[in-house]
């Protein structure tokens, strides 16, 4: 069977809707976890790793969310094209795989895999630091500023967040898909929150007029106007991001070919929409002296904004929820990245595979992932010692190395050769033009994210994302071709974990088609 064959059946044709094992098994691998996810609950994932507020509230720039919101929508259409065709858990590095020339999609498919676990990593760090971050900011803000916390402080209680996380994540799919519920009204209940509190009890002295709030520019990056402008993406970018996480639960979902591009797009137009609103709410709030709302010894803008609104006791009460949500976003992060790490393991790509390639017999989990990404999470933490610079880095990092994954198996859809047959969502003859939009979008700001905050940088203001990004892209080049144990001489890209192999023992081979696989790695997998 050819892999267009394996996606036209697989994902939508004359396929039952419910039969999501067959769906995986004509993808190549064999049914592993089990399918407690709903479709609603696959979104409440989707929904609570973007988490608008406590996102919004972990950066300084509030009001280019609206701004950047529609070419979200295009990355998150493109995206949910692709996971309605494969629901699989390894996502864009099988996509890569299965859409490039026969020459290099071997190599594609293994730098995609590192480059999104490196997100992933990237990103459950950030999330976590941000979590720290803002926990250590309530107690700032009850002590009226008499406590401000160290770089130390923060690390350990980063440290703590990312173990805990990690507990957390190993727990059973029942229980993380029915904890989506309470995600979902939480952070509902939290915007509902911010948008009455504010306009009820902001002093009329700090409400600003439309003109204002609508026509007000203030650029204190020391770029040029326009070039601050793209700047100011990367704060909605790292905000509303996260399109692949419910592609990497699809194995973990009912009737993943629907609900992988229905957890995408409502978990992308809710956020976006609710981010425009917030968006909305702060800048008439937030008062005419930008500089000062930034630069208070608090620490967060956004607690600086409550603070002077509803007071230090209720900016504590609406901290602690704050910080609850983020809480809940880096768990649900560091669960998705947990399923990238184990596809990738399966398929042979990770060092430790073997390890890595396991479910926990109690939990039904991959155990060993979850604390193996929560591990490195810590890690790239250390950066944090560099300087403040160096921990944005790494909030930068996730979001280029996100970008690169996102648009390589978009492109090469169209142009590696090999045929698309869409699953059950669809865009038809908009297609081209979404793909085209969104990766154009990214492929701008990668470059854009890459420059420093401000010109003339010094080694202290210096962005470094591209020293991190750059040394995984190396790295992994240097591992894949690394003479006698490097991975071109022993990965194959996605292999048939599945016992029904075709009779000549193959997977995937260099045309798309079948080619010999080692029959122990078929048994192992097995």
């Amino acid at each position: 069977m050819s892999i267009e064959e394996e996606t036209r059946t697989g994902s939508g044709g004359g396929q039952s809707d419910g039969d999501d094992q067959d769906v995986l098994g004509r993808l190549g691998y064999k049914q592993e976890f089990k399918r407690d996810f709903s479709r609603i609950e696959l979104f409440g994932l989707s929904f609570s790793i973007v988490g608008v507020v406590q996102s919004i509230a972990c950066t300084a720039v509030f009001d280019s969310i609206w701004r950047s919101s529609g070419d979200g929508m295009g990355i998150g259409l493109a995206m949910a094209e692709l996971g309605s065709a494969a629901p699989t858990a390894g996502g864009l590095y099988y996509w890569t795989f299965k859409f490039s020339s026969p020459r290099y999609r071997k190599l594609l498919s293994w730098l995609i895999g590192y480059i999104n676990t490196a997100a992933y990593i990237a990103g459950v760090a950030s999330v976590d630091w941000s979590c720290a971050s803002q926990l250590l900011a309530a107690v700032t803000i009850s002590s009226n500023g008499a406590f401000s916390p160290t770089n130390a402080q923060i690390f350990g209680v980063f440290c703590a967040l990312l173990v805990l996380h990690a507990i957390l994540a190993s727990l059973a799919t029942k229980v993380i898909a029915r904890l989506q519920h309470f995600y979902v009204f939480l952070n509902i209940a939290i915007f509902l929150t911010v948008i009455i509190a504010l306009p009820v009890t902001t002093p009329k002295e700090l409400v600003n007029k439309a003109s204002y709030a609508f026509g007000h520019f203030e650029n204190v990056s020391g770029w040029n106007n326009g070039f601050a402008f793209f700047l100011s993406f990367l704060a909605p970018a790292w905000t509303v991001a996260g399109f692949d996480t419910s592609v990497h639960i699809s194995e973990e979902a009912k009737n993943a070919p629907r609900a992988v591009p229905f957890a995408i797009m409502c978990a992308t137009i809710l956020s976006s929409i609710l981010g425009w609103i917030i968006n909305i709410v702060l800048a008439f709030h937030i008062g005419n002296d930008l500089e000062s709302v930034i630069g208070n010894p608090i620490g967060q803008p956004m607690a600086t904004i409550f603070a002077n609104s509803v007071g230090p006791k209720g900016t504590v009460v609406i901290w602690c929820f704050m910080v609850i949500l983020l809480f809940m976003t880096a768990m649900d992060y560091l669960i998705a990245g947990s399923r990238q790490v184990f596809a990738f393991s399966r398929d042979s790509g990770l060092p430790f595979s073997g390890l890595l390639y396991r479910i926990n017999s109690r939990t039904g989990t991959p155990v060993h992932a979850v604390f193996f990404l929560a591990f490195l999470s810590l890690l790239l933490g250390l950066i944090s010692f560099a300087g403040p610079v160096a921990i944005t880095a790494v909030f930068t990092m996730s979001v280029v190395c996100q970008y690169i994954g996102f648009v390589t198996p978009i492109i090469l859809r169209f142009v590696g050769g090999t045929r698309f047959v869409p699953g059950p969502f669809s865009l038809g003859i908009l297609s081209g033009p979404v793909a085209f939009i969104a990766s154009a979008y990214m492929i701008f700001m990668i470059v854009v994210f890459l420059f420093p905050a401000a010109p003339t940088p010094d080694s202290q203001d210096m962005n470094y994302t591209v020293v991190v990004v750059g040394g995984t892209i190396m790295l992994s080049l240097g591992y894949y071709f690394f003479p006698v144990y490097g991975g071109r001489h022993w990965f194959t890209g996605p292999v048939h974990t599945i016992k029904d192999v075709p009779e000549d023992g193959s997977s995937f081979d260099e045309d798309g088609g079948i080619s010999p696989v080692d029959e122990k790695m078929v048994e192992s997998k097995a």
